[in-house]
């Protein structure tokens, strides 16, 4: 783990460098030197006023695979959340206030995020799942006419 700087939220106040214990960081480039970075130091994250610095992973544990009974149980949240995602979008269309019409967009908005969560977590979106891998191979295995996008279904499995 080692620090990372967000340059537009950095006011060069410094306090950084003084209690970095290995001189890591520089504010005038905004580069931190991930060679001299103490793994998961901090200090520096910590002394930030403005909060510009943060700390990265290096390693990214692999997810644990769902159960079947998981990923049907988050699949129908998904289709639920969808619905929910259309209602909204019809009531944002015939609300009277603008103020109605605002919250029905959000909550039209967030439901769009939880169904494609849910669907990620489930396994059923790209680049995470074998399912849809063998799905697209299973598409350049049949027959198909000039106007299907092989082309696309073949980059898209390069993806995965």
């Amino acid at each position: 783990m080692h620090a990372a700087r967000n340059i537009s939220l950095c006011t060069k106040d410094c306090l950084c460098l003084f209690v970095c214990p290995t001189g890591a960081t520089d504010t005038e480039t905004g580069q931190i030197d991930f060679d001299r970075c103490l793994d998961g130091c901090r200090l520096c994250v910590d002394a930030c006023p403005s909060h510009a610095l943060y700390l990265v992973m290096d390693n990214y544990p692999e997810p644990k695979r769902k159960s079947a009974q998981i990923a049907k149980a988050l699949q129908v949240l998904m289709e639920s959340k969808s619905a929910q995602e259309t209602v909204a979008s019809s009531l944002a269309l015939e609300a009277g206030t603008d103020a109605r019409k605002l919250l029905a967009k959000a909550f039209a908005y967030s439901n769009r995020i939880l169904s494609e969560d849910c669907g990620r977590e489930a396994g059923f979106m790209l680049p995470q799942s074998a399912v849809v891998r063998d799905f697209l191979v299973g598409l350049l295995d049949q027959p198909f006419d000039e106007a299907f996008p092989a082309d696309a279904v073949r980059e898209l499995l390069e993806l995965i």
